[in-house]
């Protein structure tokens, strides 16, 4: 009720109104998502009869989709596959979750998040028409499932000519297999994730994962750990499924040229994006059209290069240059401060993405220092980020500074991920300076738009959980439990610390992200021999908001 009322008070079908509406199907905060762990028996029943309410069976069948399962890399497996059909001339629908900042970037069409008026247009037709057939027996749909419907609802509409629809959870019980007939299916690399819904061992994960394969639909996967190939292959025998294990791609067939994704990991995902594209065109009687004299052993046709790099994917192995040189307002939103600031995001919450991310950070931060070190400093001025000129130290003297910005959910292990990003950072010689660990600002119970405003907390937070991943933190680093205090430490007292243990030096628990970010603008401004290169990581909700902070 206190939903509907917030929804008249914003003014009936406007954007802000939708917002409000999409929080009122959150029922759990545990799944980024929007799905009730415990809620999984009859979700593919009830979204059949969604389906039916909204007149969309036909029209879903008469979609020619992609479907794409995985642990990590579907969102960028998907992300490239987008690209490369659009640039092969293809009208395309893209959905993906979770979005970072608005929720309209889990609908792209043509490579571009959905309008709001087109969004507002398809999200009240679907709203207004659930609401008037929802009984005792059938509620309105969680946020995922409502999500879910929405995108077929788009799709079809616009008639797009490819639809990519990547799973939200597991395969076998997600709402996005209502799909009877895609055209392929992929499966990225698996992993232990979600166990507390898909099971504790990698063969139940990929058990479920391989639960969108169809009959007699071509399926492609990428090499996996022995225990979930052998799952995947069976299955797919089962269902008389030609299943094909495809390789990264070579690099040499980018022709000098860099993915637009960022990390070796990359390589994968763009391999499997490869195969999946090439069944679509020949299963659609488009091979032939375009690319019938392509020579796939040697060389990548045009459109395929050119939606390789081209692609792209929020809060995934992203780099952002801190920019501006405005401080922050009284109304809580964060604006650029000047200074060598750069912030690597990546929202790996798994051991496996998180090694992934931190292979790639060190390999980025690196490469930066690379290739500052072997610019020529003109006049011996620099240009810093905010455009300005400054006269002293050179870019090749300057000192890197590595710092950790964490969050996770309290499902998550930090005693895996932590102990992953260190050790793996390590073999490469990199090491994090200073630790923030800091909540989220969004929550699993409200959806906001993009231009929301950054709320200013005024009562306090709990922190608890953060200071269990800093005494995870310390356990790791020192050998020891981290010395605080149950309350916030503010980082000025905490983080100016000189190094007192080799390459790792503070640490520091702080309740406010705007708080946090304010500090390392004024600290990159303060040490103007430093280039700070902060990594955002553990949660796809933490870097969203960061991004939010920095109006990305």
């Amino acid at each position: 009720m206190e939903s509907n009322k917030m929804i008249e008070e914003n003014g009936q079908d406007s954007y802000d109104a939708a917002m409000e509406a999409l929080s009122s199907l959150i029922t759990s905060k545990r799944r980024g998502d929007g799905s009730v762990v415990s809620d999984k028996y009859d979700k593919l029943d009830r979204m059949v009869m969604y389906i039916k309410i909204l007149g969309l069976e036909e029209h879903i069948a008469g979609l020619k989709i992609i479907h794409v399962a995985g642990t990590k890399g579907k969102g960028s497996t998907c992300t490239f596959c987008e690209a490369i059909l659009r640039e092969s001339g293809f009208r395309t629908g893209l959905f993906t979750s979770p979005h970072l900042i608005d929720v309209r970037e889990r609908f792209r069409l043509d490579g571009l998040d959905i309008s709001e008026e087109k969004f507002l247009h398809y999200f009240w037709e679907c709203w207004h028409q659930l609401k008037e057939n929802i009984t005792d027996d059938l509620p309105m749909p969680p946020l995922f499932q409502f999500l879910t419907v929405l995108a077929f609802k788009i799709f079809a509409c616009e008639k797009v000519d490819v639809a990519i629809i990547e799973v939200g959870l597991g395969g076998t019980r997600d709402s996005t297999n209502v799909i009877k007939d895609p055209v392929v299916c992929g499966v990225s690399s698996l992993g232990m994730d979600h166990m507390e819904t898909l099971g504790d061992t990698l063969e139940k994960i990929a058990s479920q994962k391989a639960g969108i394969f169809k009959p007699q639909v071509p399926a492609f996967t990428v090499p996996q750990l022995p225990e979930a190939m052998g799952v995947l292959q069976e299955k797919a025998k089962d269902l008389m499924v030609s299943l094909e294990v495809v390789n990264a791609l070579d690099r040499r067939k980018l022709k000098g040229k860099e993915l637009s994704l960022s990390g070796e990991h990359q390589l994968t995902n763009a391999g499997l994006a490869i195969a999946l594209c090439k069944s679509w065109l020949q299963r659609t009687g488009n091979w032939e059209k375009l690319f019938l004299h392509a020579d796939m052993d040697n060389n990548l046709p045009e459109a395929f290069l050119r939606g390789l790099m081209t692609a792209r994917l929020l809060g995934r192995a992203q780099t952002v240059y801190d920019l501006s040189s405005k401080s922050s307002e009284s109304d809580g939103v964060v604006r650029s401060t000047s200074g060598d600031l750069i912030f690597y995001l990546d929202g790996a919450h798994s051991p496996e993405s998180m090694e992934a991310c931190a292979t790639w950070f060190s390999s980025a931060a690196k490469e930066k220092n690379h290739n500052q070190s072997s610019t020529q400093s003109l006049s011996s001025k620099e240009v810093w980020s905010n455009g300005h000129v400054q006269p002293g130290r050179n870019e090749s003297e300057k000192i890197s500074k590595n710092i950790l910005l964490f969050n996770c959910m309290d499902v998550r292990d930090p005693q895996i991920l932590l102990p992953t990003l260190v050790d793996t950072c390590a073999i490469s010689g990199t090491y994090f300076t200073k630790a923030i660990f800091v909540p989220s600002i969004s929550t699993y119970s409200k959806v906001t738009s993009g231009s929301s405003v950054i709320p200013v907390v005024k009562t306090a937070k709990d922190l608890t959980w953060q200071f269990n991943l800093q005494r995870v933190w310390e356990k790791i680093i020192h050998g020891k439990d981290a010395v605080c205090k149950s309350s916030e430490m503010q980082i000025p007292e905490t983080m100016n610390c000189s190094p007192a243990d080799g390459h790792f030096a503070c640490s520091a628990v702080v309740s406010s992200l705007p708080m946090t970010i304010n500090w390392l603008r004024n600290y990159a401004k303060e040490n103007p021999a430093f280039r700070i290169q902060v990594l955002v990581t553990g949660s796809l909700h933490l870097v969203g908001d960061v991004l939010k902070l920095l109006r990305r």
